[in-house]
């Protein structure tokens, strides 16, 4: 999966939303049919989900898309992707997965709609919300090569607020076990690894901390609620440059060094060697990598 920074949602019968979103600079939108759309008003967005991949396919190809189904209990999951899965989308985002046989029966639906669909290649971002799915983290991520990011989830309404009973704060101590367990799993697996979104939509400075602590522990994107959150959620996850500058340099001095048949030298105040060059190297790829998303850097 593609290093996304940010993945915006927008509820599927929200379509004045549509273009807001795909004009905010995220790295890649998720059109919900999930908890966001009342049940009398789900046929109608399936409908509009489908419009709305045609149309951004060619006017926001950079753009990721998903799609939230309905989870697999309710038994609108199926219909839900049957509508979905077309040219352009990226991907499902796949609610409530508690095992890797859940990963299993999503699998089965989707080789059955991208042949009819004539699409090829679409990945999951499965949501660890329950307590079953933290307990089975390890065996999701590595349950289907379509599983291309997973989410450690800290949230102050969420699911999984509600099924681990933790009294949310804005360090998020209290969720710091469960959302370690699920990042080192998603690394092990060598998947993407996302952190949740932030709620309070006008606390830009708040999200902006939240979103840092979230990179500092190893996680390399987010989901976002509101448009305003892109900007500030890019620019966190995105390097600046002088520690672009700072990794070039390093794999500069290092080859040098290499060159003459050492295999440690200083940078700077800093000791080097392969360990330290192979690091930049995969550090610099990923800004590489980066620059080709939608929200560009």
């Amino acid at each position: 999966m593609l290093p996304y920074r940010s993945v915006l949602f927008v509820p599927a019968h929200k379509t004045s939303w549509f273009d807001k979103a795909a004009d905010s600079g995220a790295d890649a939108v998720c059109f919900d049919l999930e908890d966001s759309v009342p049940d009398h008003l789900k046929p109608q967005a399936r409908e509009q989900v489908a419009a709305a991949v045609e149309r951004f396919a060619k006017s926001h190809p950079a753009m990721g898309m998903f799609v939230r189904p309905n989870s697999l209990g309710t038994g609108l999951a199926g219909v839900d992707l049957e509508w979905a899965i077309a040219p352009g989308l990226t991907g499902v985002f796949a609610p409530k997965v508690n095992s890797a046989v859940e990963v299993f029966k999503y699998d089965a639906l989707l080789d059955h709609f991208e042949a009819r669909a004539e699409v090829t290649g679409l990945e999951y971002i499965v949501p660890v919300e329950t307590i079953q799915g933290i307990q089975n983290c390890e065996e999701i991520a590595a349950a289907s090569p379509r599983v291309g990011a997973m989410i450690g989830p800290t949230a102050e309404h969420a699911d999984i607020a509600k099924a681990v009973g933790y009294e949310w704060t804005p360090e998020g101590t209290e969720s710091m076990v469960h959302r370690t367990k699920i990042l080192l799993a998603t690394l092990a697996a060598g998947r993407h690894p996302l952190t949740a979104l932030w709620e309070r939509i006008h606390d830009l400075e708040g999200l902006r901390e939240f979103t840092t602590r979230g990179r500092k522990m190893g996680f390399r994107g987010q989901i976002v609620l509101h448009p305003s959150h892109v900007s500030v959620v890019n620019a966190v996850f995105t390097p600046d440059g002088e520690q672009i500058d700072f990794y070039r340099g390093l794999l500069d001095t290092y080859y040098a060094a290499e060159k003459r048949g050492d295999g440690a030298v200083m940078y700077g105040e800093i000791h080097v060697d392969k360990a330290h060059a192979d690091k930049a190297e995969e550090w610099l790829a990923r800004v590489d990598r980066l620059a080709e998303l939608n929200g560009g850097i």
